[in-house]
C-alpha cells in the first residue's frame, strides 16, 4: 500500500469512528430507540390490600400468586410492588427494617421466589420498590448509630450533636410538628427524618451505606427482579452543613430537597455498578425542580436512570375539580421536552393518591363506568411507559371516610392533629381528606360480592368500601361493556400499535375545557385520540379529513360519536375515541 495513501487513511479512520460513535450515542439517546421498558404496561400492586390468603386480614405474596392469572388476564407486561420487606409498618412499609427479608405480614422468601417464577412464566415482568432515602428507625444500622457517638454505622445516618444547640429547621412531611429532626437522648444528639419520625434519613455521603445498598440491590437483581422504582430518592443528597433555610421556605420545599449537589454522583455510581450489569428498568419517583433536573435524571448518555415521573398533573386534582386546559398543557409540555431525548412515565394514580376516577373523572353511578373507561384511554394512548394503580380497572372509588378512626395513613393521622392543634376548621378538614387521604386508594382489592368483597375471610386491615356489592372483578369480568373489559382491550390496543409507544404527540384544540384531542404519529400509522373530560356534551373542530377514519376504540357501547369530514366531532359525556386515520 501506498505510504502517503496509508496515512490518509489512518487520520480518516479516527474521524469515521468518531461520527459513527456520535450517531450511535444520538440513537442511543432518541426517544424513538426501542427499548423493552419503554413498551412496558406497568400495573402496580398495593400488596397489604390485594388478595389475603390467610385470614389474618392483611394482603400477601401467596394471595398475589392465588390471582396470577387475573393479573396476565389484563394484558400488562410488568408488576410494580410496593416494598415487601421486613418493617414495623409506620409507614406501610416504607419504614424497611431489613432489605433482605421479606415482611412477616406478607409471607416468606420462598414465596416470593414462586411470585417471581409465575409471574416470569407468564412473561410478565416484576420491578421493586427500593426505599432508601430513609430505612426503619428498627433497621439495625439505626439501632447501632443511635447506641453510640463512635458507632461504625454512626455515619449511616444525619446527626446533630445537641451541644451545638437545636439543629436548623428542617420540614418533615409526615412529623406530627412538620420537624424533621428527632431529640435522641441515648447520645444527647437529633437525628434526621424527612418522613416520619420512624424514618431516619440515610446519610449517602458516606460510601460504606452506599456500597450496602448497591450489594442489596446486587441481591434482588440477582434473584432475577426486572427493575427498582426508587423512591423518594430525590431527597437523597442533602447539604450536610444544615445551613438556615429562607422562612416559609416549606411551601416550596422540593426547591431544596430535590436533586441537591451529589445525587447525580450517586445515580452515576448505582448504574455503574447495578444498573448497567442486569437488564434491569429504573425509574424515580420525582423529576426533580425542572426539566433540566429530569433529563439529567434520565437522559441516556447521563448513566444514571431510565424514566421517572413528575407529579404536576396528579397534583392538579382538587375537591372542587381542576382545569382541564392546565392538565393538557401539563402532558404536553413534559411530552414536547422529552420528545427527542429521554423517556418519562405516564400516569394518574398510585398508592400516594385517592382513587383515578374520584379525582380526575366522575363516581357518581351515571358516570363512573364511561370516566374510568376514558382515563384508561387517555392513559394507555400517550407517549411514555404506562403506569397502572391496581383496582382502577374496575373503576374502584374513593370510600369517603367520615370518622378519622378509620384512617390508617400516618401522614393523614399525624395531619389531622397537626390541624387540629392549630384550631383549624375540621369539619373543613374532613372533607378534604374524604377527597386526598392516601387510604382512599389503600382500600382492599373488591374482587367479589362475597363478604369483605373476597379479600379476606378475616377482619381487613383497613374498611372495604361499601360499594363491593356492584363494584368488584366477578361482575365486570363478565359484562363485555364494563371497566374491567374495557381496560383489557385499550391494554391490547397500545400493544398492538407502537404508534401509541414511540409515536410523535401532537395536541389539538389546546383551548377547549372539555375535550382534549391529540394525533399519534409514527412507526408507519397515524392515529387520533378525542376524549371528553366533562359530565356535558362536548364538541371539538379539529380541521382534519376524518372522512376515512377507523374508529378502534369508543368506550360507548353502539359508538356514539358524531362526526363530519371536516373533524368537527360530537361527543357524549366522558366519551373517549380512538381512530386510526388513512
Amino acid at each position: 500500500m501506498n505510504i502517503k495513501r496509508a496515512l490518509i487513511i489512518l487520520t480518516i479512520i479516527p474521524s469515521l469512528i468518531a461520527c459513527k460513535n456520535k450517531e450511535v450515542q444520538q440513537e442511543s439517546n432518541s426517544s424513538a430507540e426501542k427499548q423493552w421498558w419503554k413498551e412496558a404496561i406497568v400495573y402496580q400492586i398495593y400488596p397489604r390490600s390485594f388478595k389475603d390468603s390467610n385470614g389474618d386480614g392483611v394482603g400477601d405474596l401467596r394471595g398475589i400468586i392465588s390471582k396470577l392469572d387475573y393479573i396476565q388476564s389484563l394484558g400488562i407486561t410488568a408488576v410494580w410492588l410496593n416494598p415487601i420487606y421486613s418493617s414495623p409498618n409506620d409507614d406501610n412499609g416504607y419504614d424497611v427494617s431489613d432489605y433482605r427479608n421479606i415482611m412477616k405480614d406478607f409471607g416468606t422468601m420462598k414465596d416470593f421466589d414462586e411470585l417471581l417464577k409465575g409471574l416470569h412464566d407468564r412473561k410478565i415482568k416484576l420491578v421493586m420498590d427500593l426505599v432508601v432515602n430513609h430505612s426503619s428507625d428498627e433497621h439495625e444500622w439505626f439501632k447501632q448509630g443511635r447506641s453510640s457517638r463512635t458507632s461504625p454505622y454512626r455515619d449511616y445516618y444525619h446527626w446533630w450533636n445537641a451541644e451545638r444547640g437545636k439543629p436548623p429547621y428542617r420540614y418533615s412531611l409526615f412529623d406530627l410538628n412538620h420537624d424533621a429532626w428527632r431529640y435522641d437522648a441515648t447520645t444527647n444528639a437529633y437525628y434526621l427524618h424527612y418522613f416520619s419520625r420512624k424514618q431516619p434519613d440515610l446519610n449517602w455521603e458516606n460510601p460504606k451505606l452506599r456500597q450496602e445498598v448497591y450489594n442489596m440491590m446486587k441481591f434482588w437483581a440477582d434473584k432475577g427482579i426486572d427493575g427498582f422504582r426508587l423512591d423518594a430518592f430525590q431527597f437523597a443528597a442533602k447539604d450536610t452543613t444544615f445551613k438556615p433555610l429562607p422562612k416559609g421556605y416549606e411551601k416550596n420545599f422540593t426547591q431544596y430537597y430535590a436533586v441537591q449537589p451529589g445525587l447525580h454522583k450517586y445515580l452515576r455510581e448505582m448504574n455503574d455498578q447495578v444498573f448497567s450489569k442486569y437488564n434491569v428498568m429504573s425509574v424515580a419517583e420525582g423529576a426533580g425542580r425542572n426539566l433540566q433536573d429530569a433529563h439529567d435524571m434520565v437522559d441516556a448518555d447521563r448513566h444514571e436512570l431510565n424514566m421517572a415521573y413528575a407529579f404536576d398533573a396528579v397534583d392538579l386534582a382538587k375537591p372542587n375539580g381542576y382545569s382541564l386546559v392546565k392538565l393538557k398543557q401539563v402532558f404536553t409540555h413534559w411530552d414536547s421536552a422529552f420528545a427527542d431525548k429521554g423517556w418519562l412515565s405516564i400516569f394518574l394514580a398510585n398508592h400516594d393518591q385517592a382513587r383515578l376516577v374520584t379525582r380526575f373523572g366522575n363516581d357518581s353511578p351515571q358516570f363512573r363506568e364511561p370516566s374510568a373507561k376514558m382515563l384508561a384511554t387517555f392513559i394507555m394512548t400517550m407517549r411514555g411507559t404506562p403506569y397502572w394503580y391496581n383496582g382502577d380497572e374496575l373503576g374502584m372509588t374513593n370510600i369517603r371516610f367520615t370518622d378519622v378512626k378509620d384512617y390508617r395513613d400516618v401522614q393523614t393521622l399525624n395531619e389531622y392533629q397537626n390541624q387540629k392543634n392549630k384550631g383549624a376548621d375540621m369539619n373543613a378538614f374532613m372533607k378534604q381528606i374524604a377527597f386526598s387521604s392516601r387510604d382512599n386508594g389503600r382500600t382492599p382489592f373488591q374482587w367479589d360480592a362475597s363478604a369483605n368483597a373476597g379479600f379476606t375471610t378475616g377482619t381487613p386491615w383497613i374498611k372495604i368500601n361499601p360499594n363491593y356489592t356492584s363494584i368488584n372483578a366477578a361482575v365486570e369480568e363478565k359484562d363485555a361493556n364494563s371497566p374491567l373489559s374495557y381496560f383489557k382491550k385499550i391494554v391490547q390496543l397500545r400493544k398492538d400499535n407502537l404508534t401509541l409507544v414511540y409515536g410523535k404527540y401532537t395536541l389539538l384544540d389546546k383551548g377547549n375545557d372539555k375535550v382534549y384531542a391529540y394525533l399519534r404519529e409514527g412507526e408507519g400509522k397515524k392515529m387520533l385520540i378525542v376524549l371528553n373530560f366533562s359530565k356535558d356534551s362536548a364538541e371539538t373542530n379539529l380541521e382534519l379529513n376524518i372522512a376515512n377514519a377507523k374508529v378502534l376504540m369508543d368506550n360507548y357501547a353502539a359508538g356514539s360519536s358524531v362526526a363530519d369530514a371536516n373533524g368537527h366531532i360530537k361527543l357524549k359525556p366522558y366519551e373517549a375515541v380512538v381512530c386510526e386515520l388513512k
